[in-house]
């Protein structure tokens, strides 16, 4: 019990420290109010003709995160790039490796104020301000509400694992922060070009390949059959494949940083 309690003050140091780092004023206060102001600006209630009470949830909870997701993306790339990356650069990385902890403790307590922290804010306001706007969905169709959010959050924490990879490698943060907008956009240009492929030769292999990285696309066609390539209904079963193998990713590229920092890396 001694020793949990002298591994867990350093450990929520780091963390506190990490906290006032990322978030420090008036960047909370900043994205916060990003994310306010972007939900209530940009949700849709339009509605095409014939589409089911669920099609309809599922187009509500997508108008009302695509700004935010934007600057949710921005605001993890910034914390992992210039948190972690200007602590490697600047060699302030050794002083947390003075503390009497293990180094997967010490990556764990940066990525929870990095990453964790900044979901926690962005699902907090956007489920908050869904209810306030449309009650009735959250009420009835709270599945396909975390079934979308779990699909759209699932891209941008791939890049923030990529991103922490490369981080880790050059130990400069404004180079990984700029690597990863570049990647950012890089794959919406990919997936658009995908897209069309996809319409113009009523094949489903284009959005398939992509849809493991983005399961928002699968998601897409679940609901609205037609809506990329007709050929292609997804089942619900393959959803679930689509999401679970994007997060198997997404989990094995943290680890993957987790093994680095903790073996690989020199300072």
């Amino acid at each position: 019990m001694e020793r949990t309690k002298r591994r867990g003050k350093p450990f929520l140091e780091i963390f506190s420290s990490t906290l006032q780092q990322d978030y420090r004023f008036p960047i909370l206060e900043l994205f916060a109010f990003l994310y306010t102001l972007g939900t209530f600006i940009f949700v849709s209630f339009q509605t095409y003709g014939g589409v089911t009470d669920e099609q309809a949830a599922y187009m509500v909870v997508t108008s009302l995160m695509g700004f935010p997701m934007f600057i949710f993306t921005i605001l993890i790339f910034k914390n992992v790039a210039y948190g972690l990356g200007n602590d490697l650069e600047k060699g302030t990385i050794q002083t947390l490796f003075s503390y009497p902890l293990k180094r997967r403790l010490i990556l764990t307590a940066k990525l929870l104020s990095a990453v964790v922290v900044a979901l926690l804010l962005f699902l907090g306001i956007q489920i908050s301000a869904l209810y306030l706007l449309a009650p009735d969905i959250v009420s009835n169709y709270i599945g396909t509400v975390l079934l979308t959010y779990s699909a759209n959050v699932g891209y941008p924490l791939l890049l923030t694992a990529v991103l922490l990879l490369l981080t880790l490698k050059v130990k400069r943060g404004g180079l990984g922060l700029v690597f990863g907008i570049i990647l950012y956009f890089a794959i919406g240009v990919i997936t658009g070009i995908l897209t069309v492929i996809a319409f113009v030769t009523d094949s489903a292999w284009p959005i398939q390949t992509i849809a493991v990285i983005n399961p928002t696309i699968v998601l897409q066609q679940y609901y609205f059959q037609a809506g990329l390539v007709g050929s292609w209904t997804p089942s619900f079963n393959e959803v679930l494949l689509y999401l679970s193998g994007s997060y198997v990713i997404v989990v094995a590229l943290f680890l993957l940083s987790y093994v680095y920092f903790c073996r690989r890396l020199s300072l």
